[in-house]
């Protein structure tokens, strides 16, 4: 098993070993050699790394070493996180990309508080209901550019590095641009994502199938249109993105395609900086983003699982995990109620992530039974993804999440930029009474959610579980991994999960039936049994749910703990 991982180690870092025989004479295989079966089903009991002057945690190990290099040359942790968020546009391009948008949650060791970055994108102000009607949609299509929202990744960047940063916007992305420029092998999960169908969407087959064949695990990939969307921002800082050239492109792809983008949505882009919502568990608080994101679906979950004695309790048994399912299915049918923008609807987030009404909702629980009708609550009211985390040797910490929504995003790819445009407006619902309805320059709801754990006002944790609606699910599952159960920042993330589907969402679609259980490898078919005659439905199979990584901090003297997701191809680097 030794000699196997170092040989993945070796093979997703060099081209060597898609040009070795592996003994046969004179003969090479055309790509590295790799067992699909064991890559899915490798063991998960890494070591937590630790080190104290800065680490970085990626789901690609060059971005977490980019990261890396930038803190040695005298950058912070949010240049090492814009630096290494630049590479994993490069190298893992399916996940995330300055096609995308952005969150961050950031503790200034100097100013001795956590800041919230929302960098999400807004609807055209072309685009709306009744456009969306004449058109016959019920829903908004995913491959269209009327699914794209503005991109907010290069506004987030911006925005981190002016304000926060210690190098410039260049020199974080100098790495990602060398390296897409000379090429760099496919790692051995990321690989996959390359495999789709090349008729499906000519302008990412461009892009991603070069030469017209799928690259493969272990060959080398370069993205010399991507190199110089980044040198023009490296040299013209955002206006590059949403004023210039890249701009222009990006708006004359929307209208080949009948969408609706303008140079005026683009131009008018803006982050948010805000304050983080939180709600302690036991103890440690948890800081989530507020709406348009789901985040306070983790905080709501945890808030009803606290009603509960989670620690007495086998981890990922039965009994544990029906309390999580439970909790999870109340917290979501508030979610599809009431998140969205806050500039355009009332969300009750105070109330939502109380303790009283975690209370409330408890008290709906049955520990031994499974509900199958769930509705949200009723206030008083007047009317895949990448996920990094860095700190430094000064103390501070970022927690950052960006995407594309789904793989490849919208899957169209603007002439000559080297990167797809998001979908995440097909997040809208089409709905006129609904929160979330679609509505001219409007952020629509989102999943990507970055995490922060702190106790007693200092800096603990910042975390992030990537993965779509399981995103508090996973929030929730790490949380009571460490705190319930004692468990280290890898071990926490080493655990096999469980997601429920099957919950009302923000878009419009109602649960009925109280959804379905998928597990990953590890929850045994005793404790699935036991689910099932609680009244869960069991799903057939296995899964991967979601990809995490985090960094815990100990004071005096200050040091670092990193997990990385096994899930994925990335590490924890730390120095």
């Amino acid at each position: 098993m030794m000699r196997r991982r170092a040989f993945l180690q070796i093979a997703g870092l060099s081209s060597v070993a898609a040009t070795v025989g592996y003994g046969m004479e004179n003969e090479a295989p055309v790509t590295a050699r790799i067992d699909q079966g064991l890559l899915n089903a490798r063991n998960r009991n890494r070591s937590t790394v630790v080190c104290q002057n800065g680490i970085v945690c990626a789901s690609q190990p060059l971005a977490a070493q980019v990261g890396i290099d930038i803190l040695k040359a005298g950058g912070n942790c949010v240049d090492a996180a814009i630096a290494a968020n630049a590479m994993l546009g490069l190298t893992e391009p399916a996940s995330n990309g300055i096609g995308g948008d952005l969150f961050a949650i950031i503790w200034s060791e100097k100013d001795q508080q956590l800041l919230g970055l929302n960098s999400s994108g807004r609807s055209p102000y072309d685009w709306n209901l009744k456009a969306a009607q004449s058109l016959g949609l019920a829903s908004i299509p995913r491959e269209s550019p009327l699914s794209w929202s503005v991109p907010g990744c290069v506004r987030g960047w911006s925005e981190l590095n002016q304000r926060l940063g210690k190098l410039t916007l260049a020199q974080c992305l100098e790495a990602a641009i060398d390296y897409a420029k000379a090429g760099f092998p496919l790692s051995p999960i990321i690989a996959g994502s390359f495999d789709f169908d090349p008729q499906a969407s000519p302008s990412l087959t461009s892009v991603f199938h070069p030469d017209g064949k799928r690259p493969q695990y272990g060959d080398i990939f370069k993205n010399p249109l991507l190199a110089a969307s980044y040198e023009a921002i490296a040299k013209g800082g955002a206006a590059a993105f949403y004023e210039g050239e890249i701009a222009e492109r990006i708006v004359a792809k929307s209208q080949d395609l009948g969408g609706r983008m303008s140079l005026k949505d683009l131009s008018d882009c803006q982050a948010t900086w805000g304050d983080p919502v939180s709600s302690s568990y036991r103890g440690w608080d948890v800081w989530e983003i507020p709406p348009n994101g789901q985040g306070i679906a983790a905080l709501q979950i945890l808030n009803i699982l606290e009603q509960f004695d989670i620690g007495q309790l086998k981890p990922n048994s039965a009994e544990h995990l029906h309390l999580f399912i439970e909790a999870k299915k109340l917290a979501f049918e508030d979610r599809a109620q009431y998140y969205a923008d806050v500039d355009f609807a009332e969300v009750p987030i105070e109330w939502l992530i109380s303790k009283e009404y975690a209370k409330q909702r408890a008290k709906q629980i049955d520990p031994k039974l499974a509900r199958a009708k769930l509705t949200h609550g009723d206030p008083d009211l007047d009317s895949d993804t990448i996920y990094l985390c860095a700190a430094d040797g000064e103390g501070n910490m970022i927690s950052l999440i960006q995407s594309n929504y789904y793989g490849f995003g919208s899957t169209i790819c603007p002439d000559g930029v080297g990167f797809p445009i998001q979908n995440r407006g097909q997040a809208f619902s089409l709905d006129p009474k609904h929160r979330n309805r679609l509505e001219p320059h409007k952020r629509p709801f989102h999943t990507i959610i970055p995490a922060f754990m702190t106790r007693d006002g200092r800096p603990v944790m910042p975390f992030g579980v990537m993965g779509g609606d399981f995103q508090p699910q996973g929030h929730a599952q790490v949380v009571m991994n460490m705190i319930d159960f004692g468990m280290s920042p890898q071990q926490a993330g080493d655990q096999p999960r469980i997601e429920h589907v099957g919950s009302s969402s923000p878009w419009g679609e109602k649960s009925t039936d109280g959804g379905e259980l998928t597990f990953e490898r590890g929850i045994t078919a005793k404790v699935k049994q036991k689910l099932a005659e609680m009244g869960h439905k069991v799903r057939p199979g296995v899964g991967a749910f979601g990809g995490y990584q985090a960094i815990w901090r100990l004071d005096n003297p200050r040091r670092y703990f990193g997990g990385s997701d096994p899930r994925k191809d990335g590490a924890a680097i730390g120095y």
